[in-house]
């Protein structure tokens, strides 16, 4: 699958996040990779985390800002990770679920959620 048409099911899921999430999104871009950068892996190593990475966030959460100041800031980062997803799945609507709980995924982090109130409200 090549990236545009990668990308064109993230934007969908997207469009069809439940409006009340969707309002609250906040100085956060979604951008694709093909694989986590070895910076990226380094960085979760060293918080103990060694999971195989379909997404990942980068940012300060929502719960935690206390405002950024006088100026423009850099926005969150959310990072899909194409191939893994692409691994992992094994047909189009297996990639569309991927991604679609990937997003949330890492969306719930921008809201301040931990990995433990993700997965809680994931079985919900």
């Amino acid at each position: 699958m090549d990236d545009h048409n990668f990308q064109k099911i993230i934007e969908k899921e997207l469009l069809d996040l439940p409006k009340e999430f969707a309002q609250k999104l906040e100085n956060v871009s979604i951008v694709i990779a093909d694989y986590p950068t070895q910076a990226q892996i380094e960085t979760l190593r060293l918080k103990g985390k060694h999971d195989f990475l379909l997404g990942l966030y980068e940012g300060v959460p929502q719960t935690k800002r206390r405002g950024y100041g006088i100026g423009g800031t850099l926005p969150d980062k959310i990072t899909i990770f194409k191939v893994p997803i692409l691994m992992f799945s094994k047909t189009l609507d297996e990639v569309k679920h991927v991604v679609r709980d990937t997003v949330i995924h890492e969306l719930g982090h921008h809201f301040g959620m931990s990995e433990k109130e993700i997965r809680q409200a994931s079985k919900s």
